[in-house]
C-alpha cells in the first residue's frame, strides 16, 4: 500500500484458521523485487479465505468462510490493521470471494450459491444487507460437484455497471446490476457443461473476459459487451499440455497489465500455466512449478506473481520474463494454510 512519506507497499495474505492458518497476514514488498517480508498476524474473525482492498488502499474487507458466513472491515493506514466496526452477516454459507461495486461489498456464497451486497458506510464500515442474498438455480452434470449452485466469485466488470457472478455448480456466469442496495440478474450465460467455472478475469482493454473452470481444467474465452451487459463464449483453451497426471483442479487466473499474457494456477499438479494471447484466443506456451503445493490464488504487482499455496503453507513470488511472460521463482514465505494475496 503506497501512502505519505514513502512508506513501503504491503501485501496482506488471507488464510484458513481452521487448517492452522494465522487469519490475516500483512507484509512489507520491496519496491526493487517484490520480496515479501512478514510484519504481522491478526485473527479477529475465523477462516479469512479471501480479502479485497478499497481503492483509497485505506480499508481491507475479509469473508469469514463459515457456515454462518460473514464479511469483516479493518483499517489499514497504520502499522497494524484494525477491525473496523463489528463482523457482517452475509446471508449465505462458505462466502469465498468478495469485491466493491457501487458503494456495496458483494460477496460469493459458495454454501449456500448465492451472492450478497453489503452497503459500505462513508467510513467504510459495513452495514446489513437490506435485500438479503440472491440466490442462484440450477444445477450440472457432476455428480458430486454441481448437484445445486455454487457462487464461486463475484467481480465488477472494468465499466463499472455489472457484477459478473461464476457458478461452479450450475456452468454459467450471472451479469447482475444493483439497484436500492438490491441484487438483480440481468442476464444469465451457459458455459459448457460439466467444465465447473471458478473465477475470471478481465483483459485490460475490457473486451474479453477469460473463464478458468475448475472441473475440466481449462479457460473459455468469451467476447464481453459492456454497453449490453453481455458475455459469449469463444473459445476454450487446455492449462495443462497433457491428461493430469492425477488431481488437477484450476484456481487463480490472472491477466497481465499489457494484456499479451493470462497465467492461471491447478492445484493438484501444482503448476502456473502461462497463455500468450492471440486476438481472441489463447495458446498455452508452457508451464512452471508453483513452488508449493495446492496454489489457491493468484496475484500479480509491477511484473512479480504471487501465490498462495494452502497446502504447503506458503507463499510463492516469481519474476516474470517481459517477452515471454514466463514465471521465473525468485523467493517464499511461510503462511500456514495460505489462501490469497492482495497488493497495495
Amino acid at each position: 500500500m503506497a501512502a505519505g512519506g514513502g512508506r513501503q507497499r504491503r501485501a496482506f495474505i488471507g488464510s484458513f484458521t481452521a487448517a492452522g492458518g494465522p487469519g490475516i497476514v500483512w507484509a512489507a514488498v520491496a519496491p526493487d523485487s517484490g520480496a515479501l517480508t512478514v510484519l504481522g498476524s491478526l485473527d479477529g474473525v475465523p477462516d479469512p479465505s479471501y480479502l479485497a482492498l478499497a481503492p483509497d488502499g485505506g480499508t481491507l474487507y475479509a469473508v469469514s468462510e463459515t457456515d454462518d458466513g460473514a464479511a469483516a472491515a479493518y483499517r489499514v493506514h497504520g502499522e497494524t490493521p484494525e477491525q473496523a466496526g463489528p463482523r457482517v452477516s452475509v446471508g449465505g454459507k462458505g462466502p469465498t470471494h468478495l469485491s466493491l461495486f457501487a458503494g456495496h461489498l458483494l460477496t460469493a456464497n459458495y454454501g449456500s450459491g448465492s451472492v450478497t451486497a453489503l452497503p459500505v458506510r462513508p467510513d467504510g464500515t459495513l452495514a446489513e444487507a437490506p435485500s438479503g442474498a440472491l440466490r442462484h438455480t440450477g444445477s450440472g452434470p457432476h455428480p458430486a460437484r454441481q448437484q445445486s449452485p455454487h457462487a464461486h466469485q463475484v467481480q465488477p466488470d472494468p465499466s463499472g455497471r455489472w457484477a459478473l457472478c461464476v457458478d461452479l455448480g450450475t456452468d454459467s456466469v450471472r451479469v447482475c446490476t444493483l439497484t436500492d442496495a438490491a441484487l438483480s440478474v440481468h442476464r444469465e450465460i451457459a458455459l459448457r457443461p460439466g467444465s465447473g467455472p471458478r473465477h475470471l478475469a478481465f483483459h485490460p482493454s475490457g473486451s474479453l473476459a477469460y473463464v478458468v473452470n475448475e472441473l475440466a481444467p481449462t479457460v473459455t474465452v468469451c467476447r464481453w459487451d459492456a454497453t449490453a451487459g453481455s458475455l459469449r463464449p469463444l473459445t476454450e483453451t487446455a492449462v495443462l499440455p497433457g491428461a493430469p497426471a492425477g488431481d488437477a483442479y484450476p484456481s487463480g487466473i490472472v491477466a497481465s497489465p499489457d494484456g499479451r499474457f493470462v497465467w492461471t494456477a491447478t492445484r493438484g499438479e501444482d503448476v502456473l500455466s502461462v497463455l500468450a494471447v492471440e486476438g481472441e484466443g489463447l495458446r498455452l506456451t508452457g508451464t512452471v512449478p508453483c513452488g508449493g503445493h495446492w496454489p489457491r490464488a493468484l496475484a500479480e504487482s509491477h511484473g512479480v506473481l504471487y501465490a498462495a499455496n494452502e497446502r504447503s503453507g506458503d507463499v510463492t513470488w516469481f519474476a516474470v520474463d517481459d517477452r515471454t511472460g514466463m514465471p521465473r521463482p525468485a523467493g517464499a514465505i511461510d503462511v500456514p494454510a495460505a489462501s490469497c494475496v492482495v497488493l497495495g
